[in-house]
């Protein structure tokens, strides 16, 4: 695999065009799996941010004005848009991140139905109604909040910038979207897609960079609301700046989410989580159940079909459409996942496969699907995130070890219960402290309103229309 047609942009998409960045420094885009540059974009300056965050609040003016079934049509003319580039976005997106096939036609085909979805409810908002109690009248008027930031990662970049954009317009405010410096050269598809598609100029505004201008976004007194996807380290910093200006935040931080087997669940349907559930992206992603409680009866039997399951996908170029499992996102990324490696062995826990590099690759940032034994909760490969392909397994005792267990991290993001038996799942699901829990790994309502729990997020973490307005309260005499 070699990269062709290195992209360089000097660019960023402000007030419906794309403008010269101010900004003469670069940001690199390597491919995790040949480790050549792909392209470069603009390391946006405070200068380029005030002329984004200046474009977004003259249109403001008139965007938070503009009717719902207009917003709908626009939101969904995007949507069509990316369609339409679909195949592009998908190629771009593996050569900048090193994500599979798989994984990129998840993610681009959710940020279509994200746009469409947001444009239906568009349609539908209710701008004002009447409340009546205590023999008073009070006419209930629903705002958009303003400017919004919209911060997003690398890992599932155009669902996660889709979550923040498409919610925030449909509910009138005017966007500027800054995001991931490793995945930044697929923005300017959707920027051509927002143009497209009619958006007033000024509504959405796209500027790229790394730390520094994501600061300058979150710091920047012109922006009224924060939507960010990150590290929980990341977020503490974000929530702290926007504590300073009492700026509302929504922030969806790190994970490190369980899979729990009661004693009747069936070992074939855990088995087949793992490749979307468990090491999702080779584990970077922040639902990812990469801890494994299992009773102690079944330990061995489970460990032993998670290794086959493993040894059994495709591992490699993610440009092979055949590929399950690819490269770490960065050499940094990698140095860090081997840092939890060794510190795996260190503490003790038992090496069933993996463990370091992928020895088979000259080239890329590949580290070999890993699994840990006999892992205990004082172990850092329990509790704190990595962020690559790495499963832990634990054995427990009783199903209230099972909740400590689970619950014995600082996160609360995801997890998966499995049993035969549903109500007994449910209710197990209940006593355990985190957002969202899959019964068998089987999903239910999409984007159903829920919260993510503890340090997994700010704000409940999850993007919602009526989280981007406010509410004002006229009496009615």
């Amino acid at each position: 695999m070699t990269d062709q047609n290195k992209i360089d942009r000097s660019d960023i998409f402000v007030g419906g065009k794309f403008l010269d960045a101010d900004s003469k420094a670069r940001v690199e885009a390597v491919n995790p799996a040949t480790e050549q540059v792909v392209g470069s974009v603009p390391d946006s300056s405070e200068t380029d941010i005030d002329r984004a965050v200046a474009a977004a609040q003259e249109a403001f003016r008139s965007w938070r004005h503009t009717a719902g079934q207009e917003r709908a049509q626009i939101l969904a003319a995007v949507a069509d848009g990316i369609a339409v580039r679909a195949e592009e976005i998908k190629a771009l997106l593996t050569r900048q991140n090193g994500a599979p096939r798989w994984w990129v036609e998840q993610d681009v085909g959710l940020a279509e139905m994200v746009y469409r979805q947001a444009a239906g409810e568009a349609a539908e908002l209710e701008e004002e109604r009447i409340v009546e109690a205590m023999g008073h009248r009070t006419l209930l008027r629903n705002e958009p909040i303003g400017v919004v930031g919209a911060i997003a990662p690398w890992n599932s970049p155009q669902v996660l910038l889709a979550f923040k954009v498409a919610n925030a317009l449909a509910a009138g405010c005017t966007v500027v979207a800054k995001p991931s410096p490793e995945t930044s050269l697929d923005t300017y598809l959707l920027a051509e897609a927002m143009i497209e598609a009619g958006i007033p100029k000024g509504v959405m505004n796209i500027v790229t960079g790394g730390r520094t201008a994501g600061a300058a976004v979150v710091k920047h007194p012109g922006v009224n609301k924060i939507s960010f996807t990150g590290s929980t380290a990341s977020g503490i910093s974000v929530a702290t700046e926007c504590a300073k200006a009492l700026k509302p935040l929504t922030a969806e931080l790190g994970g490190k989410s369980a899979a729990v087997l009661l004693d009747d669940a069936n070992i074939e349907d855990f088995v087949a989580s793992i490749q979307r559930e468990c090491l999702p992206f080779s584990g970077q992603a922040c639902f990812s159940t990469t801890r494994v409680m299992v009773p102690r009866p079944m330990h061995d039997d489970v460990v032993e079909a998670a290794a086959q399951q493993l040894e059994s996908f495709k591992f490699g170029d993610p440009a092979d459409p055949e590929t399950i499992m690819g490269p770490i996102v960065s050499d940094r990324q990698r140095e860090r996942v081997e840092m939890y490696l060794k510190s795996g062995i260190d503490q003790g826990a038992g090496l069933v496969m993996g463990g370091g590099r992928a020895d088979r690759f000259d080239t890329g940032y590949y580290i070999a699907p890993t699994i840990f034994r006999d892992v205990d909760a004082n172990m850092r490969i329990f509790a704190e995130e990595i962020f690559g392909p790495v499963m832990t397994f634990t054995a427990y005792d009783t199903e209230e070890e099972a909740i400590a267990l689970h619950d014995a991290t600082e996160y609360g993001l995801s997890g998966s219960v499995f049993s035969r038996d549903l109500e007994r799942a449910t209710e197990f699901a209940r006593h355990l402290d985190t957002g969202q829990l899959l019964l068998n790994a089987q999903r239910g309502v999409p984007y159903v309103v829920r919260d993510m729990y503890n340090k997994s997020a700010v704000g409940g973490g999850v993007d919602r229309i009526a989280g981007f307005q406010q509410t004002k309260g006229i009496s009615q005499p």
